[in-house]
């Protein structure tokens, strides 16, 4: 156990609280971890609630954080910094973690992104291919230009006044030439059933 700390200004010599977690780190010394505790626990409490923290989750991050203090204080290096440095990092990743933590959406099962899509039934898939089939059967039975339109409309998803203006055709022209051929495909489908 080092020895007693030197106080002046009211303040703790550093040197003491890094041969505190030295003699943790080195030792697992109970009494020097729970002399650490006593100094830093409120410390580190009112650091968290400065930085937003509520006074609850101040204290569990206080727990948090010092269990991993206990825990990883072997790897704990005097040259490299401070005692007061080292747990108050300590803290603030473990504020950072809670803060990740709570800004992580939770998860839903019935989220359309998370549900598979379902599998088509095999017997809807081959009416889905007989119906295309018989879809291309009867496109093949009209007339050129009112294939061209028909694809332009319903495949390319076209509105009527594009397809005039592409065209060059009259809107009056492009609707009835549309609706001709549309009676025709229903009429050519209704043969195949």
């Amino acid at each position: 156990m080092p020895a007693m700390p030197k106080v002046s200004n009211g303040k703790v010599d550093p040197r003491y609280l890094a041969d505190l977690l030295v003699s943790v780190g080195q030792n697992r010394d109970r009494m020097a971890f729970a002399e650490l505790f006593s100094y830093f626990g409120p410390r580190v409490k009112a650091y968290l609630m400065r930085q937003g923290a509520s006074e609850a989750q101040a204290e569990e991050l206080v727990q948090e954080a010092m269990i991993m203090v206990w825990r990883r204080a072997e790897s704990f290096d005097v040259s490299k910094s401070g005692a007061s440095t080292w747990i108050f990092t300590i803290a603030r990743n473990k504020r950072i973690d809670a803060l990740r933590r709570e800004r992580r959406p939770e998860y839903d099962p019935d989220d359309p992104a998370l549900v598979p899509t379902p599998v088509e039934e095999a017997d809807s898939l081959v009416e889905a291919a007989q119906q295309s089939e018989r879809l291309s059967v009867a496109m093949k039975s009209l007339s050129k230009e009112q294939a061209e339109l028909v694809r332009m409309a319903y495949f390319e998803d076209k509105a009527h006044a594009a397809i005039a203006e592409e065209t060059e055709l009259p809107l009056g022209t492009v609707k009835s030439r549309l609706r001709l051929a549309l009676g025709h495909l229903r009429k050519a489908l209704k043969e195949y059933q």
